[in-house]
This record gives C-alpha cells, structure tokens and sequence, in this order.
C-alpha cells in the first residue's frame, strides 16, 4: 500500500503544481535566509565599533570585520540545519494545491475537500516548525549516545513527526480535525512506516528539500487507499 502511494506520487512529480510549490517554498526560503544573513552582519555592525582598545594591545580596527564573517559562517552554518524545516513550512502553505492535483487526476470523482484557512495553516505549520527543531535539538544528546544507531533513531523520529503531520494535513480536508485525528489513531503503524519513507531522503542534499511535495503526494494517495480499505469507510462516503 506505502509502495503504490509512493509510485504513483512518483509518476505525477512533473506536474507543474508541484513544480510551482516547490519553486516558491524554496524561495521564501532563500528569501528568508538571506535576510536574516542581513539583518545579522547588520546588527552586528550596529552594536560594535569599527576600532577598539585593549589593554596591552592597543587599538584595534577589524573588530566588525571579524565579527561580521563570524556572524555570516554562523548564518551559513543555521542555513544548513533549518534549509528543510524552513522549507517545509513555506512548502505547507500550498500543499492543499498538491492534494487537489493528486485528487484531481487519480480521484475525480471526488466532491472538491474543504480548504484549509490560512490563519490554521500558519499556526499548524509554526507549531510543527517549533515541534521539528525541538525533537531534533534534543534528540542530539540521544544521537551521540547511541551513535551507530543515530541514523536510524533520526529517520524513526522524524518519520514519526512527518508521517503525523503529512497525514493529518490530508486528511483533516475530508474528515475535518476530529475525524483525521481518529484516522491517524486508526491507522498508526502505516503512517509511521510511510513517514520514515519520507524521512530517508532527509540525509541527501538537494533531494531532501522535495520531501514536503512528495509527502503531501504520497499522503494523499496513502489516506484514500487506507481510508477505502476494510479499516476505514471509503473516501466518497466520508467526503464533505
């Protein structure tokens, strides 16, 4: 079931709504990144002065300098870690236009889901920002613990995290909170396994920033093909 979701959100990534939602999470995320590059050098070179004197040392006239290139390798350094949870924040606010491109093409005979509110958008997509760079800030401790395990225990958690909200963003468009919460307590295991197949890519380059798109896709085939199943009344029924 994981499998067939996957290839056939495979077989639509060329769409062009995928396209477009990829091209502008990642450059909101550009965007962003570059202007806290800015804001910092800049804040740095309002706080310190272009010289200073030290004991013994005497003047000293590359101090902002020093502390600007500093202050641009720690940006560079955070651009690293937050690139995909920033993406995949700004990639949230058009994944309902993936799950109407999906829907449209492999399930048209579906009444058009409810579109989620943007102000529910922003507070789920800053709520799970928030949960992410927590789990995963913590989970640093757990990771050298147990470092020979680290990758696994890092696709088990974040599988754990996308499948849950990849999921629940799907579904709440048909069932509404509620009902995609019942769903997800229905059908646990499943997301789990699909959400650590989603996590994998995270650990390469590049491919990891489509992860949001292909998320959004393969959760909206793996919720129709879970809730059409013996486990779940079917999708038409359950539509609103």
């Amino acid at each position: 079931m994981i499998l067939t979701a996957l290839s056939r959100a495979l077989g639509q990534i060329g769409d062009s709504t995928f396209r477009r939602v990829l091209i502008l999470g990642l450059g909101l995320t550009v965007l962003l990144l570059a202007g806290l590059g800015w804001l910092t050098v800049t804040g740095i070179g309002w706080l310190l002065p272009e010289t200073m004197s030290l004991p013994w040392i005497g003047e000293i006239a590359w101090v902002d300098d020093a502390a600007s290139v500093a202050g641009i390798l720690l940006v560079l350094v955070l651009s690293v870690v937050l690139m995909v949870p920033v993406a995949s924040v700004f990639t949230g606010f058009f994944l309902d236009d993936v799950a109407d491109a999906v829907e449209a093409k492999h399930y048209p005979h579906l009444p058009p889901a409810d579109r989620i509110a943007w102000s529910t958008q922003i507070a789920d997509a800053a709520g799970f920002l928030a949960l992410v760079v927590g789990v995963n800030l913590a989970g640093l401790i757990v990771y050298l613990l147990v470092a020979p395990a680290a990758p696994f225990v890092f696709w088990a958690v974040n599988g754990f995290l996308l499948g849950r909200e990849y999921f629940q963003m799907v579904a709440i468009r048909r069932l509404g909170r509620q009902g995609a919460r019942a769903a997800r307590r229905r059908h646990g295991g499943t997301i789990w396994l699909a959400g650590t197949l989603m996590a994998l890519p995270l650990t390469i380059p590049v491919v990891n920033l489509t992860v949001p798109v292909l998320g959004a896709a393969v959760f909206t085939h793996l919720f129709h093909l879970l809730e059409s199943g013996p486990s779940g009344r079917t999708s038409r029924n359950r539509a609103r």
